[in-house]
């Protein structure tokens, strides 16, 4: 008798349970399908959100989940999230160490790229290093062409919900130096 009521509890406790912890992993394992299993992204396009601030992640999270940012996919996904399930994710990915992609830089472009940081102040807001602070993104280690992307992007005013100083920023800066930038940012460790 015993064994059967021990095992009923069992049984309840874990119809209770699992749920949560499976919950708690599924949106994990939905970002690892397109930002790697650890936050280091090996799919062109797709920005690393490993190493990242805690705080720009969470606020990148909730702006899209509530449509102001991101993708439709990225919306899909966050739908229904609650903001302590943004805030875990958001601190699991902060704590992975960002792996930038190896490849050899090119010497005149990573100078051209440090040059043009130096001259637009780039570190006054993405921190020492480039690797962003609080709601400020990491660049250092970002793949390259989803920063050239992005660079291009603020620069045409087309980041729905993005920050309107980066567009300010961006202005008269030449192609060739997001070019530039783009390698520079994404070779730094």
């Amino acid at each position: 008798m015993r064994c059967r009521r021990t095992g009923r509890w069992a049984g309840l406790l874990a119809a209770l349970f699992l749920p949560a912890v499976q919950a708690q992993h599924a949106p994990q394992s939905a970002c690892a399908a397109c930002h790697g299993a650890d936050g280091n992204s090996t799919t062109a396009g797709v920005p690393s959100i490993a190493g990242q601030p805690r705080v720009f992640l969470e606020n990148y999270l909730v702006l899209t989940r509530e449509g102001l940012r991101g993708s439709e996919v990225m919306q899909g996904l966050l739908r229904g999230l609650r903001d302590p399930e943004i805030a875990a994710l958001a601190a699991h990915y902060a704590r992975q160490p960002a792996r930038p992609r190896p490849g050899a830089a090119d010497r005149g472009r990573f100078e051209r790229g440090r040059a043009v940081a130096a001259r637009n102040r780039c570190g006054s807001c993405h921190g020492a290093g480039y690797r962003g602070r609080e709601q400020m993104p990491r660049l250092a280690g970002q793949r390259e062409e989803f920063l050239l992307a992005q660079l291009r992007a603020y620069r045409a005013d087309r980041v729905r919900g993005g920050d309107t100083i980066m567009a300010a920023s961006l202005y008269g800066i030449l192609d060739e130096d997001f070019v530039a930038l783009a390698h520079y940012f994404s070779r730094l460790r």
